[in-house]
């Protein structure tokens, strides 16, 4: 409030001085004409004074007091227009000096909306830090983000015989507490239903069984599960399954977008927008991180204060033409069913000589599966298996095209 109360005061008092200054441009100012007068009206004295002395005769004396009273009544019609003028021109000037205050106060309002933080407190940046710092060691726990929520329900469009088969995985599960791949299956399948708490409960198990061999993507998967559990919140348990998964792999996708969430939760919105915007360079444009990126970072830019953020255009994978697609709805089976195999096989010739995204691989195993060629699908997993084995967010790509084509679970 002191900021506003400052600004204020500031901003009125400059616009006062200027209005002042163009209110008083002319209040000294004389008419040039009313000198003039008061020169005309000597004259007539003198020639008074001189009548009497003698010096003038009478008529020359009334000669040169009607030539001096013609112009004194032309002076003092002058003096008249530039005074009414004068007016004018101070009504002008109030105006002038109302439009600039109006713009001074305005003008200010204006840029700070734009470049500075409205709704912020009268902090250093300093003191903001801090406070981000403590409310971030001071957040909600899980158990309570959870509390805090209404009761989960399970998905209402999930089939008896698939809600029997899930009665019976957690029977056997909680049977066999060692059984890792048990666990993996309950997890999966409790997260896929939407019991989220039942889900990182299960995952928090299959961690604790993989031991020393635990991936990055088994601490992304139960992060997920606790933030999806907490209504999108990441408490300090998930950015500690986060912080787990970046120790192996630094680079990972889901982590470090996870992170960037917490950042702009907790008052960081600089850091949270450098994150993203470094994964949204790094891509691959189909990683599951890329699309919520996109649709958060402008607002992420405002709030750190980039003004000059563009959001970069998405590389679409390229497809079949319209003309294709038109000329493919006029064929026989047969027909279609050819030219769908030149396609596949000229992306697979293409891939194979000139290499392509790792969504471009994913596409053509799924397409070698949909089609029955389950060989060849094999064998180009493979192959972008080794393409792609540094890269663990385009091998989670490829898995997927893989999963499409039925290679894995």
């Amino acid at each position: 409030m002191t900021f506003w109360i400052l600004t204020s005061v500031l901003a009125l008092a400059v616009a006062f001085v200027l209005g002042l200054a163009l209110m008083r441009s002319r209040a000294g100012a004389e008419p040039a004409a009313a000198y003039d007068l008061r020169v005309y009206r000597d004259q007539l004295k003198e020639v008074e004074r001189d009548l009497a002395r003698g010096v003038l005769s009478g008529e020359d004396a009334e000669r040169i007091r009607a030539e001096v009273s013609r112009r004194i009544l032309a002076a003092d019609a002058q003096v008249q227009a530039e005074t009414a003028q004068g007016g004018a021109r101070g009504r002008g000037a109030l105006a002038a000096a109302v439009v600039a205050g109006v713009l001074l106060i305005g003008g200010s309002l204006a840029l700070y909306n734009e470049i500075g933080a409205p709704g912020y407190g009268d902090l250093a940046l300093a003191d903001r830090l801090e406070l981000a710092e403590e409310a971030r060691a001071n957040r909600p726990s899980q158990e309570e983000a959870e509390a805090s929520l209404p009761p989960q329900s399970q998905r209402s469009d999930v089939s008896p015989d698939f809600v029997a088969l899930m009665e019976r995985l957690r029977e056997t599960v909680a049977a066999r507490p060692d059984d890792l791949q048990g666990h993996v299956l309950l997890a999966r399948n409790e997260s896929a239903l939407g019991n989220f708490t039942a889900a990182y409960q299960a995952q928090a198990r299959v961690i604790e069984l993989m031991g020393p061999a635990v991936t990055a993507a088994a601490w992304t998967d139960y992060a997920d599960m606790l933030i999806l559990a907490a209504g999108g919140y990441v408490s300090p348990r998930a950015e500690d399954a986060l912080t787990r998964a970046l120790q192996i792999d630094p680079r990972n996708g889901p982590a470090r977008y996870y992170i960037g969430l917490m950042l702009a939760q907790n008052g960081r919105p600089d850091q949270a927008f450098a994150m993203w915007r470094q994964l949204l360079g790094e891509g691959p444009e189909g990683a599951p991180w890329i699309e919520p990126i996109r649709l958060q970072i402008e607002e992420m830019a405002f709030r750190a204060g980039v003004n000059n953020f563009v959001l970069p255009e998405a590389n679409v994978l390229p497809g079949p033409s319209q003309e294709q697609m038109d000329a493919a709805g006029d064929m026989s089976a047969e027909d279609r069913m050819e030219m769908i195999e030149g396609m596949v096989s000229g992306l697979a010739s293409r891939l194979a000589t000139e290499g392509g995204p790792p969504e471009e691989w994913a596409r053509l195993i799924g397409s070698l599966g949909v089609l029955g060629r389950e060989a060849d699908a094999i064998s180009v997993y493979n192959n972008a298996l080794v393409t792609f084995a540094d890269n663990e967010a385009a091998l989670e790509i490829i898995r997927g095209g893989a999963r499409q084509a039925g290679l894995i679970p």
